[in-house]
């Protein structure tokens, strides 16, 4: 009897020590730190806005109020890149390709160059593509977001904007159909960017891009349509 009950003990303490390096384990799981890499032009980089009030900074900040734990974003954006120019950047950058989030917006200023919208899907494909990479593979770590629609902007006001309106349209499609076809999530933010026609406090001082306070709505959605859904803890 006096050896059961020693062997009983011993598995009792190897049980007890096991159940804290799990628990140990998932703790430590729940400290680490994510990464986000944001990839973009103006809008990424958060044009004539303070840096806190960039759309990847504000989306950080929301999901850490969420209890996520995400690292300052890894920005890979300037204000008027093109497709091409985006892919060049990012070829000169020594990235990861573990981050835990991704997002892709690019697109504007191809359209504003006027430049063939089946140029810019074969770019774009490529472009979500490396993003997918990036992600380590998981398409379901990837966003991306359409294009807003500048033609609503004081800048815009003297140009034909329901032209703008129907070429931002068409590049969109283009985004959504290749986005959907490798299984990643589409965020339609261009709607948003509409809303703010002739109301000051949308707009950055340039008068061209938006300010801090659309930044935050394009977060609004991008939380409630991904985030909030998709993103485990």
């Amino acid at each position: 009897m006096r050896h059961f009950n020693v062997l009983w003990f011993l598995l009792v303490l190897v049980s007890m020590s096991c159940s804290s390096q799990e628990s140990d384990q998932k703790l430590q799981e729940q400290i680490k730190s994510k990464s986000y890499l944001a990839l973009g032009d103006s809008y990424t980089i958060g044009e004539s806005v303070p840096v806190s009030d960039r759309f990847p900074v504000i989306l950080v900040n929301d999901l850490n109020g969420k209890g996520y734990n995400f690292q300052e974003p890894k920005i890979v954006a300037k204000t008027g890149w093109t497709t091409d120019e985006l892919k060049a950047a990012i070829l000169k950058e020594n990235l990861s390709e573990n981050y835990d989030l991704v997002t892709l917006l690019i697109g504007v200023n191809n359209q504003y160059r006027g430049r063939d919208v089946e140029n810019f899907r074969l770019e774009f494909a490529d472009l979500l593509q490396m993003a997918i990479g990036f992600a380590n593979d998981q398409p379901e770590k990837v966003v991306v977001v359409s294009i807003p629609d500048w033609g609503v902007s004081p800048f815009g006001s003297g140009r034909d904007q329901e032209k703008i309106a129907k070429e931002i349209d068409l590049y969109n499609k283009v985004k959504k159909e290749e986005t959907l076809k490798r299984n990643v999530t589409f965020v339609d933010i261009t709607g948003i960017s509409r809303s703010g026609l002739g109301i000051p406090d949308y707009f950055a001082k340039d008068g061209l891009h938006f300010s801090g306070k659309m930044h935050q709505l394009w977060v609004n959605e991008i939380m409630s349509q991904y985030v909030d859904l998709k993103t485990s803890k």
